[in-house]
């Protein structure tokens, strides 16, 4: 016979191994149920624990450069594009 080699520890190991993915089967097949019959979000419906969002983004910034910084700019711009 084949479990006359097989340790107590080894058995005890598949028991909790098949336990383990009877458990996990059996909630998978509940959680299905549950999206299937429509427990689960629904369209248009929102989560309460989620702020509420803004319809607009943010106003866009802008910051008037000085010469010096906008020829700065300029001239990193050159010196990052020669490689391509």
């Amino acid at each position: 016979m084949p479990d006359e080699h097989v340790s107590i520890l080894q058995s005890l190991g598949v028991a909790v191994l098949a336990f383990a993915t009877v458990v996990w089967v059996i909630g998978l097949v509940r959680l299905l149920r549950r999206a299937r019959t429509g427990a689960g979000l629904r369209h248009g419906h929102t989560l309460h624990a989620l702020p509420h969002q803004r319809q607009a983004g943010p106003q866009l910034e802008s910051v008037e450069l000085t010469p010096a910084e906008r020829a700065a700019f300029a001239g990193l711009v050159r010196q990052l594009s020669d490689g391509r």
